[in-house]
């Protein structure tokens, strides 16, 4: 969600390092460590590596989102490049990488998959170097199958590169946006710091992934080398391939009986804006209760679609393309948005909102490349009841969909939602009785699916069958507030500062949590980050009370919580807060926890949880955690935790309970070897 900055913690702790040194335009830039692989990996022979968030699909059997796409890792491919990672510290390439290591060519070096299923479409997750003084560059990347047939993707660094502290910069050389705030790299407020702290940049860069998409002409058979080049003479110094998606592309869907976009003027050419042809047919189609259908071309559109009762069909998100450019307001609107941009919106909520849209089956392309959270500048925006979103592929908008209710009734399905500035999907202010199930999702710029109760609660919403990958900040599924929400079975992995996989958050004005949110079945990779603010590594679920005390009923059940940076569980109160707010009444049952970096459960927190059967294997620290308020009172932790009974690998053990003290505030960190089959 859109943030406001986290109060500093009380407990500064040990200072962390400097953001690291950065090299753009043509400078080689190696963010954290690499380790280089001379010649193609011990896998090149072998039989092409299949994988879902870099796991073993195995392990995440009935989790996440059915895609229509085979993922392959390129640290798992033939290459004459380097393995860069792997690693977890923000600001680093690998860190944002799937699985936290990728594939760095140098111009003339190449990464080859091998096709595991026929596919006539693949989607390149990479990064290239920023301009030296911001902005983007663009390069080729020769695209070859079985040695022939060759293809150049223009890959483009216009969308990513971020810098500074919230919300961000594109300027590698800015001086701090907020020299007012408390830094962990300095342990100070720089503005009240003598002599002022020197403080290098490019500060704090991040957002470094962008994706693309490309058809191949024909049909390839599963055995087929698909080999991505970095040629001779190319503008970047570098390229990191982190993966490869392959698919086979249903053709273009053809809908005859249907007011077709282009008997209105639409531009498939992308030539000319169709903005006001999409008025026309959506009016005409309105009155005579027809769909609107747009056939495959690129049209391009540069502000909001109002819609309200209509239906509007594309040939497929391969095919039907609504692209456009920001566009600066000449003043700004009464909601404070400086630019518009392409995007379907339902009427406001205080105007009535609108009903029965549908849309499904294009994708939208935005030309956002900085956040400014007054901007409207979404893919999906407004309030849309008895509505649904489906099959969309949405990328380069600010929020991919955000939601202002009071609404109702939304069905969010199958959507591809990638490279965003901010949320992927943000359900803000009543919005009930809703389903957001088998998206995915990947790099956005803070959470990936959110639901706020600002003012008004949410009530009866579930996420359920999503994937989000590698949120570069915040949390991969975040609650903030509402009534009886459900979160099952989703996939969750490398978040990569800031958040958790699963978050449950009194904060940002929230309305309190109210009868229960069932977090159930869902699995987490790789997850559990780096709080920079506080200093303190977060768990892969963290419930978190700062404008309130939580007391509802959360009810943890038969998730996984697998390859954990720092803790699996966490329960925090902040500092300042402390003595104020509690978090009481949650029960974690029938939960794995395969490796933590730290510990099982850290409770900085007063409240109680209770647990059964959870089970857990190679925990880096000791299994619990137990600073409570911090008092450090001779009775003993204020928090208090119940054994149920099945807890096993020994991490909750009898002398822990029920509020032993057992507070080291930021141990050691013991990466944990890979997930296995339990």
């Amino acid at each position: 969600m859109f943030r406001a900055i986290m109060p500093a913690r009380g407990r500064p702790g040990r200072p962390a390092a400097t953001g690291a040194a950065l090299a753009t335009g043509l400078t080689v830039l190696l963010l954290g460590p690499t380790v280089a692989v001379a010649g193609p990996p011990a896998s090149s022979g072998a039989a092409p590596v299949v994988t879902r968030a870099a796991l073993d699909p195995a392990l995440v059997a009935g989790r996440g989102a059915d895609v229509d796409f085979v993922e392959q890792e390129a640290e798992n491919a033939r290459t004459t490049g380097e393995i860069i990672g792997p690693d977890r510290s923000a600001y680093t390439l690998p860190a944002e990488a799937s699985g936290r290591r990728a594939v760095r060519l140098t111009p003339g070096e190449y990464v080859e998959f091998v096709l595991p299923s026929a596919a006539n479409g693949i989607t390149v997750r990479y990064s290239i170097p920023d301009a030296p003084q911001g902005g983007g560059i663009t390069a080729p990347l020769r695209v070859t199958v079985n040695g022939k047939n060759a293809r150049t993707m223009t890959l483009t660094s216009q969308y990513s590169w971020l810098y500074n502290q919230y919300p961000f910069s594109n300027d590698p050389q800015a001086g701090l946006l907020h020299p007012d705030w408390w830094i962990t790299e300095c342990q100070c407020v720089p503005s009240a710091t003598t002599p002022y702290p020197s403080i290098s940049t490019p500060f704090r860069p991040t957002h470094f992934y962008d994706e693309q998409r490309l058809l191949l002409g024909r049909t390839y058979r599963a055995g087929d080398k698909i080999r991505l080049t970095a040629p001779p003479g190319s503008a970047a110094a570098w390229t990191v391939i982190d993966l490869l998606d392959s698919e086979l592309v249903a053709p273009p869907r053809i809908r005859l009986l249907a007011a077709n976009v282009l008997a209105f003027g639409a531009d498939p050419t992308g030539r000319r804006d169709s903005a006001d042809a999409l008025d026309r047919a959506i009016a005409f189609a309105r009155r005579t209760h027809l769909k609107v259908y747009v056939p495959p071309g690129t049209y391009q559109v540069n502000r909001h679609v109002i819609v309200d009762d209509v239906t509007i069909e594309g040939a497929g998100n391969w095919y039907t393309i609504f692209k456009g450019r920001e566009v600066a307001l000449p003043t700004p609107a009464p909601d404070g948005s400086v630019h518009t941009g392409v995007g379907f919106y339902g009427r406001d909520a205080a105007d009535g909102g609108s009903r029965n849209v549908h849309l499904s089956d294009f994708a939208i392309e935005g030309d956002v490349r900085e956040r400014i959270d007054t901007d409207q500048v979404n893919a999906i925006g407004g309030a849309m009841s008895d509505s649904t979103i489906d099959g969309l592929h949405v990328r380069h908008t600010k929020a991919g969909l955000w939601f202002d209710g009071p609404m109702r009734n939304v069905r969010v399905t199958n959507n591809i939602i990638v490279d965003q500035i901010a949320d992927a999907l943000n359900f803000h202010t009543g919005v009930t009785d809703s389903v957001v199930a088998h998206n995915f999702v990947r790099n956005t710029g803070d959470d990936g699916l959110a639901m706020w109760s600002e003012k008004t609660a949410n009530a009866r919403n579930t996420f359920d069958h999503n994937t989000v990958q590698s949120p570069t900040l915040a949390n991969g599924i975040a609650i903030y507030g509402g009534t009886d929400t459900t979160v099952s079975h989703n996939l969750i992995a490398d978040p990569v500062r800031e958040g958790s996989g699963i978050h449950a958050g009194a904060r940002f004005g929230a309305e309190p949590f109210t009868g229960h949110l069932r977090i159930t079945n869902n699995t987490t990779a790789r997850a559990g980050t780096y709080e920079l603010n506080w200093n303190i590594g977060l768990g892969a679920i963290w419930i978190f009370a700062l404008d309130r005390s939580i007391d509802a009923a959360i009810e943890v059940t038969g998730d996984a919580y697998l390859d954990n940076t720092y803790n699996a569980i966490m329960l925090v109160s902040d500092w300042p807060v402390k003595d104020l707010y509690s978090i009481s009444n949650v029960r974690f049952r029938n939960i794995r926890v395969d490796g933590t970096g730290t510990s099982v459960v850290s409770a900085r927190s007063a409240g109680s949880a209770s647990f059964a059967n959870v089970d857990a294997r190679n925990v880096g620290a000791v299994g619990v955690n137990n600073c409570g308020s911090f008092h450090f009172t001779p009775a003993g932790s204020e928090f208090t935790l119940t054994d149920l009974g099945g807890n096993d690998g020994g991490w909750l053990a009898p002398w822990l309970l029920p509020n032993t003290i057992t507070c080291d505030d930021r141990p050691p960190v013991s990466p944990p070897p890979p997930p296995a089959q339990w």
